[in-house]
């Protein structure tokens, strides 16, 4: 379980490959609820901006929605490995993914894309 930063909104992980999103101020249905692909979710993360959540799974996904367009936008991080867990940056810039393996354990390491328009540039 993890919180958004807002104190409203909070997402649980289950073992029947879904993540649901809750709003506390009504608990009597979720508010969204995201599916993954092979297994529990089992890691949660929101950004500290608030604007992205990540749930992994416990091998080979990691999937990343954006909370302002209602968890409909998602980016899935594909690769062969299990999964320790997931973490974030204090400045939401990065992407931490722990990967077990007895042979190629390692910390995958993700960064953020920025779109600049010219007039950003130039200031």
């Amino acid at each position: 379980m993890t919180w958004h930063p807002d104190g409203i909104t909070f997402s649980t992980g289950n073992q029947y490959k879904t993540c649901r999103v809750w709003d506390i101020r009504n608990l009597s249905h979720s508010v969204a609820v995201l599916k993954g692909n092979l297994g529990a979710i089992r890691s949660i993360r929101y950004m500290s901006d608030g604007k992205y959540m990540a749930m992994a799974e416990p091998a080979d996904f990691v999937h990343v929605y954006e909370f302002s367009k209602g968890y409909e936008t998602e980016q899935e991080i594909d690769f062969f490995g299990e999964i320790s867990g997931i973490s974030i940056s204090p400045d939401t810039q990065a992407l931490f993914i722990g990967v077990w393996d007895r042979t190629y354990g390692s910390l995958l390491e993700y960064h953020r894309r920025r779109n600049y328009t010219y007039l950003d540039s130039f200031l």
